[in-house]
């Protein structure tokens, strides 16, 4: 009779056991509701991470490529939680990320667990089988751009980089292409350069200056010498071709995952 007694007890306690795991399994991660001021962005591995004052708190959200501007009030699609979080994108760790599908009243991206996957290795989720963000003009430019997405279009999806277009190279003295500055980093350490190109890319008031991405159509893209980096105060847009003017700095960091082997600083842009 006490070994029926056991039996029975250890059959509960089995029981109890199976549906508390079961429950587990079903329950599903807390939605969190985004909607607030951008505090701060930044683009990386085909996505835009966003400093949302979300209410009280301060929080990044990772969402598909599109046009943020620092001081745009943004409402988010529901998101979910991932805590020490590291984009390779970036090469940045954040202590917290919600993963959002983009804007509210867009087209939704799912965040599953492969999109999320892509973004902790730096790639696009369409290139994982995840739906691209429907473009709101088929002429839009490409990345993080100084003007915000308006209210009503859905997040714009961006268009390829122009890289391999030649731009005709700045006359002077100091004047050179983007691949020979690569190639003479390191003898133009602290001095100064002259250099035209596109922009493809714009990244305003991070760290108190704006980041601009220029092609010239020369360097390769395989050795990442085809994109030169350069901050500024000045604000020029996506597409334009420009002449910029900046002193060649080697190997810098600023922290946060900003690290640099070539950057111009405080660069002047002139059309």
């Amino acid at each position: 009779m006490k070994h029926l007694v056991k039996l029975f007890s250890l059959l509960i306690v089995f029981a109890v056991l199976t549906a508390q795991q079961v429950g587990a399994a079903d329950t599903k991660p807390k939605e969190i509701q985004l909607s607030g001021k951008v505090l701060e962005t930044m683009d990386g591995g085909g996505y835009t991470y966003v400093n949302l004052q979300n209410g009280p708190e301060k929080v990044w959200v990772a969402i598909p490529l599109m046009k943020v501007k620092v001081g745009q009030q943004l409402s988010l699609m529901p998101g979910f939680e991932m805590k020490n979080f590291t984009s390779k994108g970036l090469n940045r760790k954040f202590d917290r990320v919600i993963f959002s599908g983009g804007l509210a009243n867009a087209d939704k991206i799912e965040m599953s667990p492969a999109a999320i996957k892509a973004v902790h290795q730096g790639v696009p989720a369409a290139q994982k089988g995840a739906p691209a963000a429907k473009s709101a003009s088929a002429s839009a430019p490409a990345a993080a751009a100084a003007t915000p997405a308006p209210a009503s279009s859905s997040a714009a999806a961006p268009l390829p980089l122009a890289k391999n277009q030649k731009v005709t190279k700045a006359k002077g003295p100091n004047a050179y292409t983007i691949a020979e500055i690569y190639a003479k980093s390191k003898k133009l350490e602290k001095k100064p350069v002259v250099v035209r190109g596109r922009v493809v890319r714009v990244s305003q008031k991070i760290m108190k200056r704006n980041w601009i991405h220029l092609v010239d159509g020369t360097g390769s893209s395989a050795k990442k010498t085809d994109d030169l980096v350069i901050t500024s105060k000045d604000l020029p847009k996506e597409g334009d071709v420009v002449t910029v003017s900046g002193t060649l700095y080697n190997n810098l960091d600023f922290g946060s995952g900003y690290r640099y082997n070539v950057l111009v600083q405080d660069a002047k842009f002139k059309k």
